[in-house]
């Protein structure tokens, strides 16, 4: 497995909010992607203390996963964020409020468990077939989408499509989104952060993904295309590439 990463303030903020960790051993990777909450206090604090979590529990590992184990240890791994961020904002008043998205990935040899919360995202790319998104947007306007209310067209230019409807640390109990893919040779893992997906579209961020370049390449042009589009937004990406190569 090979693994990048971008991130980026954008053209509008003058901070950085998201908080973006790639941890590997031999045969396992765990990519993390997390989105401190617009408009709030401590968005940053929010995405770094789930971020911490991630490499505490990492480097508690001890052994190589079975799928089952994956996906429990993933679901544990959220549930500590959350805990995490929801305590520490209880403890700190100036930072009542905060949240953070999360997108998670852990890679075994031919699997991925994929874990998120909020709007942060997971696509898939597989040679021969088109890029798709395997993650679930937790927000008002993908609820409107789900129960009919309005298209998915609508919802791309909806006035509230950034409220979510589920953030770490808010609560004190999240409920979790975990699923588990299949990791073929030569298929690639993207996760990031909605300053990506709101200004490039899914098929030009796979036109980028599939591309031939190298893959640092790939995940800067997606940055760049991203801030010449508006890049009101932080942008944050992984590029995790399954290829024949051997580990990196």
């Amino acid at each position: 497995m090979e693994a990048v990463f971008a991130t980026d303030t954008g053209k509008v903020r003058t901070n950085n909010e998201d908080s973006v960790r790639i941890f590997r051993s031999r045969t396992q990777l765990l990519g993390i992607v997390a989105d401190g909450m617009g408009g709030h206090v401590a968005g940053e604090v929010a995405s770094r203390l789930a971020a911490a979590v991630a490499e505490q529990k990492w480097k508690a590992l001890k052994e190589d996963f079975s799928r089952a184990e994956a996906v429990a240890w993933m679901n544990q791994l959220v549930r500590s964020m959350n805990v995490r961020i929801y305590d520490y904002a209880e403890q700190h008043a100036e930072c009542r409020g905060m949240g953070t998205t999360v997108a998670a990935v852990f890679c075994g040899k031919d699997y991925v468990v994929v874990s998120t919360v909020g709007d942060s995202r997971v696509y898939l790319w597989q040679s021969g077939n088109q890029m798709k998104q395997v993650t679930e947007d937790h927000t008002l306007v993908n609820e409107l989408v789900k129960t009919g209310q309005i298209s998915r067209a609508d919802a791309e230019v909806h006035p509230e499509r950034h409220i979510l409807m589920r953030a770490l640390g808010t609560q004190p109990a999240i409920e979790l989104d975990t699923t588990t893919l299949d990791w073929p040779q030569d298929s690639k893992i993207l996760i990031c952060s909605d300053g990506l997906t709101n200004r490039l579209p899914d098929e030009r961020i796979g036109e980028l993904l599939g591309g031939d370049q190298l893959l640092k390449d790939r995940a800067e042009a997606m940055v760049r295309e991203a801030n010449e589009a508006g890049g009101e937004d932080n942008i944050s990406l992984i590029i995790i590439d399954h290829g024949k190569g051997g580990d990196q």
